[in-house]
């Protein structure tokens, strides 16, 4: 008996193109347009399919995957996934893909575009000659050319807002905290600290997602700190500039123009920067051209298709790119090279050159790029949250970061491990990790010091000078405080020189009890840690 071909809805606006893609690869497919805006309908059938296509007007809620006895795959044709629950898709075990890189160029030509707009009034120009006006004398605008365009954040659509930037002869300035000097190079930019960005740059473009570190990135003391005159885009994330202090600057002067393409609220129906004469502002237009949704939608439903026929995995969200075979086998050391990963990336201020990844024993004839794949994911998540398994080795070429992977027979006590040098222009650090026989992951390795650290959701890792009363301080401040310790680990590189402690805690440990731990003075430092689950 045949079969039965895999079943997709496309609840969303998709080319025909796209469309016909499942049908010439043997996919079933109902394409119902308007179906995602009507949640109880697709509630009350979502259970028929085994994979949804979507774009952003379908939202996929833990309600609606509760109805989803069916499904296998999300497939969201475009980069943003803020319409899915991806935690509760993943514990469904419902694999969510998106499509990281299909509109990068066509956000960076947007952010290029609306730099002309404000450095030449277009938009106001323009609507002053349709009202028949010729108020040629009023809109005196400045040249691009020879002008400082500093960029913050110089990763993937950054970088390409580079290179068209030096096409047009500007003097570009970069600020990225994971940009090497090797990456500036190429790009033609040279890089700076925050600061001196803000004071020398004549126009200022933000190319950064928003975390807790960039939020308001462009507040009201940065602000102040910029170059009178300046001119401002932003065709990122809503949320990287404060949009109260940014009318101020404007209204004082000291800001000349801004261009939006986002906004911290949306959509923006109504916003303090909206009829501002030195505004111009687009309704989220970075990825809206034929080319780009003509992509994604290409893109998504070859992902989706090969899924559903084959097993294989591209650009999931919650699972890396790997066969349906591996699955089972690499499963545990997968997650393990993330933690591993994680633990570097979160105890890692500075710009990473490299990172180093040595595979001994069994593990070495694994999948060595899905496990690759975790690993620099999770170096790199620390810093941006949006980095996932298939985007994090574009990312980190983009940075300039070089990957190096070194295989090994079986070299000591465990039957394999993975162990991750990191490296800085100050520093190497090193972390091993191996799975037991049960599968749970385990720190055995940091910094050349052998430890046996169980991996927790929440963890805390302190480094000290080898001395009496160190275990006592950490066991009753975090005691006094309520902080319950699950597993506590301690390691040392030889009597009275340097030594760690690795905890596992129940809980979050709040900021002042890492206050508290610090005031001590008798540790070197002291990081709140946490890993997925």
């Amino acid at each position: 008996m045949k079969p039965m071909a895999p079943r997709v809805l496309v609840s969303d606006e998709l080319s025909e193109t796209a469309v016909q893609i499942f049908r010439d690869r043997g996919v079933e497919v109902d394409y119902m347009p308007k179906l995602g805006k009507d949640k109880e309908k697709l509630a009350e059938i979502i259970h028929q399919y085994d994979g949804l296509a979507i774009r952003s007007a379908t939202k996929v809620t833990e309600k609606l995957l509760e109805n989803a006895t069916n499904l296998k795959v999300v497939g969201r044709a475009g980069i943003g996934v803020d319409n899915v629950d991806i935690p509760a898709a993943s514990k469904k075990g419902v694999i969510v893909m998106n499509t990281p890189f299909g509109n990068s160029v066509t956000t960076a030509e947007h952010a290029i575009a609306m730099m002309f707009a404000i450095a030449r009034q277009l938009p106001e120009a323009s609507a002053s000659t349709h009202a028949g006006k010729w108020e040629k004398s009023k809109f005196m605008g400045v040249e691009l050319f020879n002008k400082t365009l500093g960029v913050i954040g110089a990763g993937n659509i950054g970088g390409i807002v580079c290179d068209r930037a030096v096409g047009l002869k500007m003097k570009v300035i970069a600020f990225d905290p994971f940009l090497s000097e090797e990456r500036a190079k190429q790009l033609g930019v040279t890089k700076v600290e925050l600061d001196e960005l803000l004071a020398k740059a004549d126009f200022i473009t933000l190319h950064v997602p928003l975390t807790d570190k960039t939020r308001n990135i462009l507040g009201a003391e940065n602000l102040a700190k910029t170059k009178k005159g300046v001119r401002i885009i932003n065709c990122a994330r809503g949320g990287l500039i404060d949009e109260a202090a940014l009318k101020d600057a404007l209204d004082s002067g000291h800001v000349a123009g801004a261009a939006l393409d986002v906004f911290e609220v949306e959509p923006a129906t109504e916003n303090p920067l909206f009829g501002h004469p030195n505004v111009v502002a687009t309704p989220h237009l970075g990825a809206s051209t034929t080319e780009a949704q003509e992509n994604v939608a290409l893109q998504v439903a070859e992902q989706m298709s090969d899924y559903l026929l084959t097993g294989a995995v591209t650009n999931a969200l919650n699972m890396p790119n790997v066969t349906a075979e591996q699955a089972q086998v690499m499963g545990p050391w997968i997650k393990l090279a993330g933690h591993i990963g994680a633990l570097i990336g979160q105890m890692t201020e500075e710009p990473i050159k490299a990172i180093n990844i040595l595979y001994d024993g069994a593990v070495s004839e694994m999948n060595l790029a899905a496990l690759n794949q975790a690993v620099i994911a999770g170096v790199l998540k620390a810093q941006n949250p949006d980095v996932n398994p298939v985007s994090a080795p574009v990312i980190a070429k983009d940075k300039g970061i070089q990957i190096s992977t070194t295989k090994q027979d079986k070299s000591g006590t465990f039957d394999a491990y993975i162990k991750v040098t990191m490296v800085t222009d100050v520093r190497e650090r090193s972390v091993a990790g191996t799975c037991f026989s049960d599968g749970k992951p385990r720190f055995i390795q940091i910094k050349g010091i052998n430890i046996d650290a169980e991996v927790g959701e929440h963890m805390l890792y302190t480094t000290n000078n080898d001395v009496p009363g160190i275990i006592g301080n950490l066991g009753s401040i975090l005691g006094e405080n309520g902080v319950n310790i699950a597993n506590f680990t301690l390691g040392r590189a030889a009597v009275g020189q340097d030594a760690i402690a690795v905890l596992y805690l129940d809980q979050a440990i709040p900021a002042e009890v890492v206050a508290k731990l610090e005031a001590t003075g008798k540790f070197n430092q002291v990081k709140p840690l946490r890993f997925d689950a």
